[in-house]
């Protein structure tokens, strides 16, 4: 069979009325840029981008109050000069700015927002582990022609595309537009993404687990028991051996899900209950959850579905609970309990 290419596949989409032409052009675009952060990553010390941000001794601190990656900033511009000119865009956010970025004058104007974290795991980079960049895709309010961030602030249901691409020892793009989650690895003779995988499914139940153990001190107590239960294993109450994968990239971790099923958590503790949680709903928790949801997972904050959250700001952070279904409705139903809701 020939292989089907990212646009055949999309094209294919828009004739069974899946996807209109401007959120169409706004994936290749994606995707087209994406390459284009592929080959900065995979020259490593060679291209110049490793280390940190930052000129003159000073540090460069992204508005998330982290310090920036060169391949952070790098990643960024990219994404941004891709999709400033193609007219399918009102605007795009990123992780990496503190407000949203308006299509400039000179340019066509679409109906859509973006929404990208350009490096998920950057902090990884020098160590050559797979990172990744996530991206969200919204319909711009009716009448809107400067979107402010209010504009952005809509739940995860009202998502029109999301996707992630990793950067590995092959680039793989996983994408959904609410019909099923589709796996693209790129070829690089070629220099175009080839489907690799039509709608991908998620076991439902699984024995591998996700999370960063070093912050166990600080979980609120349903996660400690539950957490506890997996590592008990067969002579705990659960009866069965898990094994645990943490490669703090999680795109990294997301894939390994999509692609042989798991948990992965990053829940509340005392250290980032003030903010809320650890991930970033709208560049991270939603676009994850779509992708996931659409591949028969679930995806939670450890009480309620992520992709119904209300947003409250552009860079709000909750907990996130994610993979194969049954899991985590385990997670999930332990704090309902602890809590007395369920």
């Amino acid at each position: 069979m020939q292989p089907i290419s990212l646009i055949q596949f999309l094209i294919e989409a828009r004739r069974a009325g899946h996807i209109n032409a401007e959120l169409s052009l706004l994936i290749e675009v994606v995707a087209r840029a994406c390459k284009r952060i592929a080959v900065a990553t995979s020259k490593g010390a060679l291209g110049g981008v490793l280390g940190m941000a930052g000129s003159d001794g000073t540090q460069s601190i992204n508005v998330q109050g982290e310090a920036q990656k060169k391949l952070d900033v790098i990643s960024n511009e990219i994404l941004l000069e891709a999709n400033a000119w193609g007219g399918h865009l009102a605007a795009c956010a990123s992780e990496e700015m503190e407000d949203p970025q308006q299509i400039p004058d000179r340019y066509p104007k679409g109906n859509h927002l973006l929404m990208f974290d350009p490096l998920d795991g950057s902090s990884n980079i020098d160590v050559n582990i797979s990172v990744g960049t996530i991206f969200s895709v919204l319909h711009c309010p009716d009448g809107v022609t400067e979107p402010k961030a209010e504009h952005f602030l809509q739940p995860g249901t009202e998502q029109l595309a999301a996707g992630y691409v990793v950067y590995g020892p092959a680039t793989v793009l996983v994408l959904t537009f609410g019909h099923g989650t589709h796996e693209f690895t790129l070829d690089r003779e070629v220099g175009s993404f080839v489907l690799t995988r039509r709608n991908v499914r998620i076991p439902e139940q699984t024995a591998e687990f996700a999370i960063n153990m070093s912050n166990q001190r600080h979980w609120q107590a349903p996660m400690q028991r539950y957490i506890g239960e997996l590592l008990a294993g067969k002579s705990g109450p659960r009866g069965k051996d898990f094994n645990m994968r943490w490669v703090a990239s999680m795109v990294a971790d997301v894939h390994r899900i999509v692609t042989r099923g798991g948990v992965f958590y990053y829940p509340l503790d005392a250290e980032i209950e003030k903010q809320g949680g650890k991930l970033r709903l709208m560049y991270e928790a939603n676009p994850m959850a779509f992708i996931v949801e659409q591949a028969g997972g679930a995806a939670s904050t450890g009480r309620q579905r992520i992709m119904e959250l209300q947003p409250t700001g552009l860079h709000q952070r909750v907990p996130v609970f994610l993979g194969s279904k049954d899991e985590v409705e385990v997670a999930t139903n332990c704090h309902l309990q602890a809590d007395g809701t369920h």
